[in-house]
């Protein structure tokens, strides 16, 4: 059985409906909450698995400018916990991060060597929890990914698709660049690594974006054109979109070594967007 943290997100939402090798088991937060990293690691100890994956984060992004300590307990302090236990049990860890740990800046896809430098509160805390990670000595890998979007939960195809309801015209910021990566090929990515895991994999620090690279601007286009929905997109910069905390200009993730280590290539963010408008709309 493999132990999953995190039952409502987008991505905890996708692995449920994924299908792999083992049986998987998903905590809840009632279950595991991970503002008490010790309840984290004994639930791992109380289920005994043979792989661990944590699906589960703080990601409330300008709200962890004010509540960065309640965002270190949940992003860094339990990851580590769970890291801990795995280490001493010899139990594969699965661990999702983002791209919010560098600087944002440049305009090349940033590799999984390349220096951090966090920007916010919630880059800083999701960036610990990685260290945090890697300190357990265990066998882990930390998947870092970016601009997740899915039909479930809270995220940017759902919010335009929103305003395009009471909207003809829009402002979308155009100069923050990324990869939009659907959660339901980030969920089977994980399963893929967690079995090449268990299989003798090592692991290690991966990138995992959809490709190509976009604007939200073009993210949001793309995604009125499929729902057939006449909506003229501005694009404006990220000077004028003010938001508590700092966003990275620069969201590109190179891939590459996810792909020669475990034959994963990065999805097309267009095609997995056409079901995701289809059951939205």
């Amino acid at each position: 059985m493999i132990l999953a943290f995190g039952t409502t997100g987008q991505v905890a939402t996708e692995l449920a409906l994924a299908t792999g090798s083992h049986p998987l088991t998903q905590l809840s937060r009632a279950e595991a909450d991970l503002s008490d990293p010790d309840a984290c690691a004994d639930a791992i100890r109380a289920h005994r698995p043979r792989a661990v994956i944590n699906t589960a984060a703080y990601t409330a992004v300008d709200r962890a400018e004010e509540e960065e300590a309640l965002a270190h307990t949940i992003n860094a302090e339990a990851p580590g916990a769970m890291a801990q236990v795995c280490a001493a049990e010899e139990l594969p860890f699965v661990h999702i991060s983002t791209d919010y740990v560098f600087d944002g800046q440049g305009t090349a896809p940033r590799a999984p060597t390349d220096p951090t430098a966090p920007q916010n509160a919630y880059g800083r805390t999701k960036f610990a929890g990685e260290e945090a990670v890697r300190a357990a000595g265990g066998a882990h890998t930390i998947l870092r990914t970016s601009w997740v979007f899915s039909a479930h939960g809270a995220n940017f195809v759902k919010t335009m698709l929103r305003l395009s309801e009471t909207h003809d015209a829009l402002s979308v910021v155009e100069d923050q660049i990324g990869g939009p990566t659907p959660a339901a090929a980030i969920a089977a990515a994980i399963l893929r690594i967690t079995e090449a895991m268990l299989d003798g994999h090592p692991g290690g620090t991966y990138h995992y974006a959809g490709a190509p690279a976009t604007s939200w601007a073009g993210f949001a286009r793309e995604t009125f054109a499929q729902a057939g929905r006449d909506v003229t997109v501005t694009g404006i910069p990220t000077a004028e979109y003010p938001t508590p905390a700092t966003r990275p200009l620069n969201s590109q993730l190179d891939c590459t070594s996810l792909e020669h280590a475990f034959g994963i290539p990065q999805p097309s963010w267009r095609d997995a967007l056409t079901p995701i408008v289809k059951a939205l709309t």
